[in-house]
């Protein structure tokens, strides 16, 4: 496996052309982004920050405040609905595009398909995203009305194979108080489910909380949870069968991988189903999974058959903790350990959907201070590195926007804009005119780090080699801030020296130790240069024996980082 690098973007935010949203305001009054603002030109220069995949995140149709009157679609019960623009994950047709991200809404399919060529075109592969864990209490299909789920339901069964959903049987839905999205009127709507359907994050109860996922409904794939999770896999539950024609349905339209929704919330068996049925009718088709727990990686990956796992409670948290909170640098060391293996199948990140801005007042409001954090996530492994729209030019996710609160993550619920980012989208005409010099120069350091990350054999397909065994405080390198390791091949190596934090310049000698040399199969008698081609260093020759036993002379500013192209 090599090293992809996947550019996340919040299709309804990312190309507004609005200035000033409002606090909870309508599409009218905000303004929402399309699919058709996505232009080969626009494509091209996203390309040119070292991307190979964008992720368009939020295009399936889901729950939403907004009608369209003039296409007979109408605005769901806000009652139900996180935010005007609602969540993206509470899907109401999976075999639909979001009406608000089409220029035109009865030709948004059209739309799509145009989209996915645009993006082609510029030489980049599309990511959507597959919702496996539920729907939104709307769910409603106009396109394959006969593939709705909980249509054959016997809704007196708490559960049963036969079932999409599981029941509450013999109880009323009770959405707490205040529940969905701010709107004129709401107060004298209701909404009315009987018998009560479990909540989408596991609440078998009638009485879901505001912290629950209460818009959504859970989705039954044969596990009886309020028996002891036992599993009921034969005869087939019908949902496995309903998710597959839905992966094969987009499959179909062009798309070349899924990035999968809370994939521990859905058993194994059926992702070892569904994925080598859809391999089989479109190889190079991709599966990423959202997943937090490490005990269960290796299974979706050897079973399940998934691609890519999140390396969120790994790398990501590990280097949160180091940049945000002082944590030492040498954790990182735990991070590759405790993979068994399956490094290759990690994704790496600092940003997404569901956290905090590196430029928030939460993570780093100085997003320099995050830049050895990048570059160890593009270049430890192989695998996948993942930017977050709006990451590259220090986007900060300032205000509260609607349902969304100020808490440092861009809004997912509401119609806004990411201003930092419509910056540099330039109303489609990509430029730099409108950053500032810092946010220039820390999108030319994304895009020097990702591009070396995606072209380098040794970041695409080499071996890992941590050094800091041997680079220590006795040795005289504070292995608090510092950490350095190998990427090579059979011809040459890559040594990346990063520094965390602090406020000084720091010196320090970085040795390479015998075993890595044997490792990488050069001669102890070899000489060897060493070419910095990232960051501020001087070129360095010398003998195998120098590196081994006095090392390399560093002098490295605080949160920065430095890659040598090492030849023998």
């Amino acid at each position: 496996m090599s090293l992809i690098s996947i550019y996340q973007v919040f299709t309804r935010l990312a190309t507004n052309h609005v200035n000033s949203p409002v606090y909870n305001g309508t599409i009218e009054q905000n303004g929402v982004g399309k699919l058709n603002d996505f232009t080969t030109e626009v494509l091209k220069e996203i390309k040119k920050l070292g991307v190979t995949h964008v992720w368009y995140t939020g295009v399936i149709e889901h729950a939403r405040c907004t009608a369209n009157a003039e296409c007979g679609i109408e605005g769901g019960n806000p009652r139900v609905i996180k935010g005007r623009a609602g969540s993206p994950y509470a899907i109401t047709d999976y075999y639909d595009i979001d009406p608000d991200l089409a220029v035109s809404v009865p030709n948004r399919m059209q739309e799509f398909a145009r989209l996915v060529k645009h993006t082609h075109d510029a030489g980049l592969k599309v990511i959507i995203d597959f919702v496996p864990n539920h729907v939104s209490r709307l769910y409603k299909s106009d396109v394959f009305p006969e593939r709705d789920f909980g249509k054959d339901d016997n809704p007196a069964w708490a559960f049963s194979i036969k079932n999409d959903f599981y029941y509450i049987v013999n109880q009323d839905l009770v959405l707490p108080e205040n529940s969905g999205a701010e709107v004129e009127g709401k107060e004298k709507l209701a909404f009315f489910e009987s018998p009560a359907k479990v909540t989408g994050n596991n609440q078998f109860s009638a009485w879901p909380t505001i912290d629950d996922w209460y818009e959504t409904v859970k989705l039954n794939y044969g596990v009886d949870y309020q028996n002891g999770g036992k599993c009921y896999f034969v005869p087939q539950p019908s949902v496995w069968g309903k998710m597959l024609d839905i992966l094969l349905y987009w499959a179909s339209k062009g798309v070349d991988a899924f990035r999968c929704d809370m994939v521990e919330m859905t058993p194994v068996e059926f992702w070892q189903f569904a994925i080598a049925e859809v391999n089989k009718q479109y190889p190079n088709i991709k599966f990423i999974a959202e997943v937090y727990n490490p005990s269960m990686y290796a299974d979706y990956v050897k079973r399940g058959g998934f691609h890519y796992l999140y390396d969120k409670v790994g790398l990501y948290d590990t280097l949160r903790a180091i940049v945000s909170s002082d944590a030492p640098a040498y954790n990182l060391s735990g991070c590759w350990q405790r993979l068994g293996g399956l490094d290759a199948n990690m994704v790496r990140f600092l940003e997404n959907h569901d956290e905090q801005r590196v430029a928030s007042r939460f993570f780093s409001p100085d997003p320099q201070k995050a830049i050895p954090a990048m570059l160890a996530s593009a270049t430890m492994n192989q695998g996948a590195i993942m930017t977050y729209f709006g990451q590259e030019v220090g986007e900060p996710a300032l205000g509260k926007t609607g349902y969304s609160g100020d808490d440092g993550r861009t809004t997912i619920f509401d119609y806004y804009n990411v201003p930092a980012f419509q910056k540099w989208y330039n109303n489609g005409k990509p430029s730099y005119a409108n950053l500032t010099p810092d946010q220039q120069l820390l999108r030319d350091q994304y895009a020097e780090i990702l591009n070396l990350a995606i072209s380098e054999p040794c970041f695409t397909n080499g071996a890992f080699y941590d050094i800091m065994w041997v680079n220590n405080p006795e040795c005289g390198v504070d292995n608090t801030r510092i950490f350095a390791y190998l990427r090579y091949t059979a011809t040459e190596a890559m040594l990346v020296v990063l520094t965390f934090n602090g406020d000084k310049q720091l010196n320090f000698n970085i040795r390479i130790p015998e075993h890595a040399w044997n490792a990488m199969g050069v001669s102890l008698a070899s000489a060897v240069k060493l070419k910095p081609v990232l960051g501020i260093a001087q070129p360095f020759d010398a003998s195998v024996g120098q590196l081994i036993y006095n090392g390399l002379p560093m002098q490295m500013q605080p949160s920065s980082g430095v890659v040598f192209r090492v030849v023998w």
